[in-house]
């Protein structure tokens, strides 16, 4: 009998039997099927992500606290928090440990264990008051709550600082290189390059700490570019790669960006998988805000994971619904 599945899918379900990534020439294939055989491509993603990614159908679940909002150096097209551009956001310096403290409190009794301190600004090359400040502030985390597993995204650091957080058990450290990195200069910024973003993630990794590296989906780029950036992240070894879908933040450059359709999204994700079978890979931005009806639909191409309670300068959801979702993703595993 004749397969009524599309050739490429077929060829990619040998990740299915043996747990091999697809090649990059099979991934840019898959990027090419249309878009009526989408569906096909995100049953074989939920299928990988059950046999080589499940933790008992968990849901991998994480929230952050925007611990330094605003006044950043660095001219990312799509930030509110930049300098560089004119958007209207809260600007604050160092969150006080109280605020600290509620904001960890608060997302641990919804359930959730994974929890970032993120501070604006390009990062820590040296140990400044402010740096002895947030390893306090980690310190105090790990005292008052100690189940609850510490992430952070400080921007770049140095070899100094990448000890000082080994040594406080940092659990991940996120730092999105955010599209194709030969594209890097001419989507996201040019006061910094990529490379730098490069460097940081192999120092984190030299230190024994898991890297977060995902990227956003919207910038204007092509899905030949997204292929390129999920096989570089695959190259850097990544543990954790959140796919962002772009929230278009009026004041930023990319405030006009038309959406991605809907079935190029589940492409992404699925084709993700396909190249990471056994990572946990999480929806983060633009869930609720610009997939609504189809969020699910993303969670079953190869998600297992998600950021909720809110981001950084835009709204999330509450964890409380999330957690329905989440036990509504896991009836598929």
């Amino acid at each position: 009998m004749t397969s009524r599945l599309h050739p490429d899918i077929e060829k990619a379900y040998s990740v299915l039997d043996t747990g091999t990534p697809v090649s990059l020439e099979l991934a840019r294939a898959l990027g090419r099927i249309p878009d009526s055989e989408v569906l096909d491509l995100v049953s074989l993603a939920n299928k990988v992500k059950n046999r080589y990614a499940a933790d008992n159908g968990a849901v991998h679940a994480c929230s952050i606290i925007n611990a330094k909002s605003g006044h950043c150096s660095e001219n990312c097209s799509f930030c509110a928090q930049s300098n560089h551009n004119s958007a209207t956001i809260d600007v604050y310096g160092l969150v006080d440990d109280e605020k600290l403290l509620q904001s960890a409190r608060e997302a641990y009794s919804n359930g959730v264990r994974h929890f970032g301190i993120v501070t604006s600004g390009y990062g820590y090359m040296k140990t400044t008051p402010e740096f002895t400040r947030l390893l306090g502030m980690i310190d105090l985390l790990h005292s008052q709550l100690p189940e609850m597993q510490v992430c952070a995204d400080l921007g770049m650091i140095g070899d100094e600082q990448a000890t000082a957080l080994a040594e406080r058990g940092i659990v991940h450290y996120n730092m999105n290189l955010q599209v194709n990195p030969e594209r890097y200069g001419e989507l996201i910024a040019d006061t910094h390059t990529v490379d730098e973003r490069i460097e940081t993630i192999k120092r984190l990794r030299a230190k024994g700490i898991s890297v977060c590296s995902g990227g956003i989906i919207g910038t204007g780029e092509s899905m030949d570019d997204r292929i390129s950036l999920i096989f570089k992240l695959s190259e850097l070894d990544v543990d954790v790669i959140p796919l962002n879908v772009l929230v278009p933040i009026k004041g930023t450059r990319l405030e006009d960006n038309a959406p991605v359709p809907v079935p190029e999204i589940a492409k992404t994700f699925a084709i993700c998988r396909l190249v990471n079978p056994d990572r946990i890979i999480k929806f983060a931005a633009g869930r609720e805000t610009l997939m609504k009806d189809f969020q699910g639909l993303l969670m079953l191409a190869g998600a297992n994971g998600f950021l909720t309670g809110g981001y950084l300068t835009t709204r999330g959801r509450d964890t409380e619904s999330d957690n329905v979702l989440a036990r509504q993703v896991a009836l598929f595993a």
